[in-house]
């Protein structure tokens, strides 16, 4: 090598390792921060990023201001105390070797939304979703989309995306369940909602759950046991356990949020309890994640493929959506029913108006606190046997029991002499029937001619239960169910 050459290449050196440093010691945000963005009101709200290691890095916002040092890794985290909600845009500061100033700063309520392609499924896609972006002018709610599909063997500090103001220009894109969701919450709470969008289509639910949560359900300690092995060499793809998580879940912690929307399930629709475990260890470790009190409502499978006559049921994603429903035993989670709005040829059906608004029924009646709400439709409670007949009882009966008709994203409607459908008995001989089923009060006496001692009863325990009808008068439908185990 040549004395110049090897000048050129020392400057190049030294150069390049100045830029490293003078990089390193920018003050520098987690990519979750930025312009118009909103802020978890009512809770400690952490606020962290990076500088060189034994930097002083302080935060204001308001009234308050937090100061630090940088750690041996170069990351730094200060927390906000419990901030009021405000939908005046202000100014969050970040100084250390140099300062960073986000501009339009909204405090309100954060709700993470996510899932596969039907949470995924865009505005743009919905029941009239040209008027629906055209209308979609509210400052007041905030979008974080997290783009493109991605994965990771071990977990990420960052993930591209930015805020946007939700107007006709940035709500196209989103996540139109989500979008319909945060609408509701903004125009009842009165205040600023901030949705973080992170979907991707066709996905099980595995890879979206982290190692915490699969240690905390022993149950699915083979997969623990699996993520363990990974290291930064392991090959991982959209259905490795904990590899989407990794990648676009992790990055966004902790980030402050109230709460998560989840819509997934067709890509596990084969299974039945063990549905039951994995969502258990989604929400255990969201919940480390980003809130221990992380509320977290999910969407019951919609009605699909043609119908099956059979009164035993149970075929297609019959068990899937009972894992579902078994899976409302965790504390502060929700469901919403929706077997009355699919479409039998499109696993995508369009209505995401409903699906919104019912995930919003939940968040509004057992999050915010709107007891005068009725939270679902009637779920299960029990049933007595009584001679030739059983009694069925439920929870959220609202103001009623009723058949119902739903016909698009008209409001429900009570049909009048109407008969219900789709329930079955049996005896102990384990034969189901079609039986004739009446609404007695807040109960429902169900009975077959051809089962004289009744042991148990099925309603909607099917891939596509056309016909299902069961209501409360508050519109929202009853839950597939089935009172045995067989």
């Amino acid at each position: 090598m040549s004395f110049r050459k090897s000048i050129v290449g020392t400057a190049i050196g030294i150069a390049l390792a100045w830029g490293a440093a003078t990089a390193q010691a920018e003050v520098k945000l987690a990519s979750v921060f930025g312009d118009s963005m909103v802020l978890q009101r009512e809770l400690p709200v952490p606020v962290w990023g990076w500088a060189e290691p034994g930097e002083k890095v302080t935060v204001q916002f308001g009234d308050q201001s937090q100061s630090t040092e940088a750690g041996k890794d170069g990351r730094w985290q200060v927390t906000l105390t419990a901030l009021k909600a405000s939908d005046q845009g202000a100014t969050l500061t970040v100084s250390g070797a140099n300062t960073i100033e986000l501009k339009d700063v909204l405090v309100g309520e954060v709700w993470i939304c996510s899932g596969q392609s039907n949470m995924e499924w865009s505005l743009g896609g919905a029941i009239n979703g040209k008027e629906e972006i055209a209308d979609s002018d509210h400052p007041l709610i905030r979008l974080f989309n997290v783009p493109g599909h991605l994965t990771s063997p071990t977990p990420l500090s960052e993930c591209p995306g930015k805020w946007q103001v939700c107007g006709p220009t940035t709500s196209g894109s989103f996540s139109a369940v989500g979008y319909f969701f945060g609408r509701r919450l903004q125009k009842e709470l009165n205040v600023p909602i901030g949705l973080i969008g992170s979907n991707w289509g066709g996905t099980r639910i595995e890879p979206w759950t982290s190692p915490a949560g699969f240690h905390s359900v022993p149950e699915l300690k083979e997969i623990a046991n699996t993520v363990d092995a990974y290291d930064e060499t392991t090959q991982v793809a959209g259905g490795s356990p904990s590899a989407i998580y990794n990648a676009m879940i992790h990055p966004l912690a902790p980030f402050c949020m109230r709460g998560a929307i989840w819509y997934q399930g067709e890509s596990n629709g084969g299974e039945g309890e063990s549905y039951y475990h994995k969502t258990k260890a989604l929400v255990n470790g969201w919940r480390k994640l980003f809130n221990p009190d992380l509320a977290f409502y999910w969407v019951q499978l919609a009605d699909f493929q043609a119908p099956n006559d059979d009164p035993a049921g149970g075929n297609g994603w019959a068990k899937l959506r009972e894992a579902q429903r078994k899976a409302l035993d965790i504390k502060h989670t929700g469901m919403a029913v929706i077997i009355d709005i699919g479409e039998a040829k499109d696993i995508h059906p369009r209505n995401k108006q409903d699906v919104g608004d019912r995930l919003a029924q939940w968040a509004l009646h057992q999050t915010y606190d709107k007891q005068d709400l009725v939270a679902s439709g009637p779920l299960y409670k029990g049933q007595k046997v009584e001679g030739d007949s059983i009694r069925l009882m439920f929870d959220n009966v609202g103001s009623g029991l009723i058949v119902g008709e739903k016909e698009g994203l008209e409001p429900t409607k009570e049909v009048k002499d109407g008969k219900l459908q789709r329930f079955a008995i049996a005896g102990e001989d384990k034969v189901w029937h079609w039986a004739d089923a009446v609404i007695d009060g807040d109960t429902i006496v169900v009975k077959s001619a051809e089962v004289a001692s009744p042991q148990a009863v099925r309603y909607a325990f099917s891939m596509n239960p056309e016909g299902a009808n069961l209501y409360n008068r508050e519109g929202i439908p009853a839950s597939p169910f089935r009172t045995d185990n067989w």
